[in-house]
This record gives C-alpha cells, structure tokens and sequence, in this order.
C-alpha cells in the first residue's frame, strides 16, 4: 500500500521565500499536514549558505548585489550553494517521522531520498549512482547535492538538480580559499561537476519536473497528489521570511569580522 502525499509544483520564488516556505512546511507536519514533494526555482539567482556559516567567508556580498543575486542562509547544513535561475531544479522532501521506511539516521535519510534523484535521473535516460554523503553523480561527477534537518517530528531534506552549470559565474560571487587558486578551482569544478545538458538531456524543465516526481513517488513507495501549500503554511512562511529568512541577524548569525 503507497503512502499518501502531496506534490506542490512552486515556480520560481525568491531565496528568503523558498527558504521561508521549506521550513513552514516542516513545522506543519506538527499539525498534521502531509509528507510533501515541493519542486521549484529561484528568481532571482542566489546563494544559500549552511546554517553553520559565516556568510562572510563564502561569498563576495559586493559581487552578489552588483549582479542582483540573493544570499540567504539556511536551516539545513553544508556548504554554500548557488542556485542559478534558469540551470537548476530544487527539490524539497519534507516527511513526518513515522512515514513508512524512513531511518533516523541521517546517512542513511540522505540514501533513502537519494535514492528517488537517482530513479529520476534514469527516468531521464542516464544512469546515476549515490556518492559521498549527499551527493549524486553521473560518469562519476556530481550532478546533484542535498541538505538535511532532522526535527523531533519530522525531516526537512532538499537539493538541487543541475540542468546546467557555470561555474565561471558561480565563482564571481563564491570565495575561495586563495584568490590566485580560482583559475585552478574553477577548472577542477569543471571536471567534478556535470549537468543534465552536458550529459545530452535535451528536455525542458517539466520532462525534470516529471522524472523527479516519478522517482520520488517510485523510491518512498508514495502518491503524491496534486496540491498548494494551504493557508496556515503560507501565513507560517510569510512569518518565517519577514522575522527570519529576510533579517540580516540571521544571514549574519555569529556575528560580523
């Protein structure tokens, strides 16, 4: 018997939004609302940073606002992220802790969902394999990586599915360790990382919007029926982003150098 859920398809929506709108349907798991497959993007391109990062030591905040890109921090961890408008898909699985077969321990969350990316991508015509803790890889280079909060009621995972990659750009508003080390950072990215169009994907967006929602549906045993975030999640979110997500304290959490 297939577990009941709902899929929320979102369109784009901006960093502290997106942000805003993961962690309210977390916290309405409390009340009863469904496991959820949200699958969306961002406008305008951004950054989101691990919750246990200084935002300062990631990304060139001057480069950022020059190129009108969003930085916002999150509440999962991992490293800084950047979410390009028209070269990903993001996902976010948000399941209460008694949903069927979910584990409780964190590596062993990442396989479970990852598992769903990895039926997605051969839904896609390419054969994919889990790789390290949260990542997923084509040909041996990562194609997609996630990021988790475990709660006493329920997870919050969510990640990003590359359609194409720029990592020219994604360098111009991430630092690196050493300035005279980007040409050699960036080049390597370029080999450890591919993307739906490097590997021939000729699809648009909906044929990934539908290969995600057949593989998570396949991988958590689930129907995902067609659905909106309600009301009460909206108004938790709108909350979330004004006091939270939208709030410099927050993208500055430890404090500023």
């Amino acid at each position: 018997m297939k577990a009941e859920g709902r899929v929320v398809l979102d369109g784009e929506r901006r960093a502290s939004e997106n942000m805003a709108l993961d962690e309210a349907l977390l916290i309405s798991l409390k009340e009863g609302s469904p496991p959820t497959l949200r699958l969306y993007g961002w406008s305008p391109s951004a950054v989101s940073i691990g919750y246990f990062q200084r935002v300062e030591d990631e990304v060139d905040l001057e480069r950022a606002r020059e190129l009108g890109i969003d930085v916002v921090r999150r509440i999962t961890g991992g490293g800084a992220v950047y979410h390009d408008r028209e070269g990903e898909v993001t996902y976010s699985v948000v399941l209460p802790l008694d949903f069927p077969g979910l584990p409780r321990e964190p590596l062993s969350i990442y396989r479970f969902i990852g598992q769903g990316l990895v039926n997605a991508f051969g839904e896609m015509g390419l054969s994919a394999t889990l790789q390290g803790v949260n990542d997923v890889a084509v040909g041996g280079r990562k194609i997609s990586g996630s990021a988790l909060v475990l709660r006493p009621w329920g997870i919050l995972q969510h990640g990003t599915i590359l359609i194409s990659v720029d990592p020219d750009r994604m360098f111009s508003v991430l630092k690196v360790p050493e300035e005279k080390l980007r040409d050699k950072i960036v080049k390597n990215v370029k080999k450890r990382v591919t993307s739906l169009r490097d590997q021939g994907f000729e699809g648009g967006r909906g044929d990934v919007v539908d290969a995600l929602l057949q593989g998570f549906s396949e991988a958590l045993s689930a129907r995902f029926a067609p659905g909106k975030p309600t009301p009460g999640e909206m108004e938790i979110a709108r909350s979330l982003e004004v006091n939270k997500y939208g709030r410099e304290e927050w993208l500055f959490r430890g404090g500023r150098r």
